[in-house]
């Protein structure tokens, strides 16, 4: 008898645990376009509504992009206080990815409403306005 363990390899460690073909993982199909004239023109804000229908957080699923982001110390225990808050008081379990991916569709959809008035302006400017320093 050998005592050597068997290990799986790595055809099994790395298997697919869902059908190659998931309805979930599957993109929609394009609509046709409506028979109609071929000069029609969407309306004026269908750009703006599609931006903002866009503006919400993703959630927990397979994203394709990433980015790193530095944040000071008190920063993150800012966020850990709110991620926490958020579990203690609402009973909402978010990751800090999720946190930021809401945080940032916030920001995004009251830029695309306000503009100039938008919370992410004034802060941008109030940033400029100190001399470039981030605080």
């Amino acid at each position: 008898m050998s005592r050597r363990a068997s290990l799986p390899g790595a055809s099994e460690l790395f298997r697919l645990t869902s059908p190659a073909s998931s309805p979930a993982l599957d993109r929609p199909p394009s609509p046709a376009p409506a028979p109609g004239p071929a000069s029609a023109e969407p309306p004026a804000d269908a750009d703006h509504l599609t931006r903002n229908a866009a503006r919400s957080g993703s959630g927990r699923t397979k994203h394709d992009a990433k980015i790193t982001v530095y944040v000071s110390g008190e920063e993150l225990l800012a966020m850990e206080q709110a991620r926490l808050t958020l579990r203690a008081k609402h009973e909402l379990i978010v990751d800090r990815g999720r946190l930021v991916r809401e945080a940032v569709a916030v920001l995004l959809a009251d830029l695309d409403q306000r503009g100039d008035e938008s919370v992410l302006v004034q802060r941008l400017r109030a940033v400029d306005e100190d001399g470039g320093a981030e605080s």
